[in-house]
């Protein structure tokens, strides 16, 4: 049996819940440090990182941790790896817009095997392993089924640490707002593949995301039925920087016309 197979799902669920009670500490929220421009970390980034880390090095301490808030580039990726974005949202957080979520991947040899985005303010829990499907509070759930762009809800990611790239990114955007029924951008890149696998939006695209914004939103969109492919439109697949197009099977075909 694999090592991964002996893994409690569930348990880790519930640390990933109770990691998410931190989102209310307000006065931690204010702790802000800037990164680098337009990317910030508070105090509730690195309490949750903690928790989680901690908790899962407990219960599994030959697995290795990559986190958003100490990334450690000495890792080898070639076996298995926990991949931690603790706020998923992290501007949302601090503006208090309660669009933020904590995303969990388990990653085998740079492939994704299990995946859990956990959106605290509506106590939804998206989960997925691979080969078993996805579930949304333990229910199935499954990409929408539209075919075409006039019945599209899309979602955009507007790399905001990359703001030379705004020009270019706003005509990809203009032309796809004029083609689907609109646009949403929610600032959560983890939340936006989590709605795409349950049906509430079709597409979603993002430049240079980092592995940890994407990797388990991608195994929970195709465990749902749909796509998750570069700008190229090759699959995607688990670098630490990538371009990102996301949807079910025909609009994220679709979308990749546009870039």
């Amino acid at each position: 049996m694999e090592k991964y197979e002996m893994i409690d799902y569930k348990k880790i669920q519930e640390i990933v819940r109770q990691a998410a009670k931190l989102f209310a500490d307000r006065e931690s929220v204010g702790c802000i440090k800037e990164k680098g421009m337009y990317d910030f970390v508070t105090a509730v980034d690195e309490a949750v990182q903690n928790f989680i880390q901690k908790e899962l090095q407990l219960l599994y301490p030959e697995i290795s941790f990559l986190g958003e808030e100490s990334a450690d580039n000495t890792i080898d990726m070639d076996g298995l790896v926990w991949i931690l974005d603790p706020v998923d949202g992290t501007t949302n957080l601090i503006h208090d817009y309660k669009n933020s979520a904590i995303s969990l991947a388990l990653l085998d040899k740079k492939e994704v095997i299990a995946g859990i985005i956990y959106d605290p303010y509506l106590d939804e829990m998206y989960f997925a392993e691979k080969g078993k499907g996805a579930y949304l509070n333990e229910q199935s759930i499954h990409v929408s089924s539209a075919k075409s762009m006039n019945e599209s809800l899309i979602a955009i990611g507007t790399s905001p640490y990359r703001k030379e790239e705004a020009v270019d990114n706003f005509k990809t955007f203009e032309k796809i707002y004029m083609d689907c029924q609109d646009l949403r951008r929610t600032g959560s890149a983890a939340l936006d593949l989590a709605h795409i696998a349950c049906g509430r939006i079709e597409g979603y695209l993002e430049k240079k995301l980092k592995l940890w914004d994407f990797a388990a939103g991608a195994l929970i969109v195709r465990e749902a039925g749909g796509s998750v492919l570069d700008y190229e439109g090759n699959d995607r697949t688990m670098e630490l920087i990538g371009d990102v197009i996301a949807g079910n099977t025909p609009i994220t075909k679709i979308l990749t016309n546009y870039v």
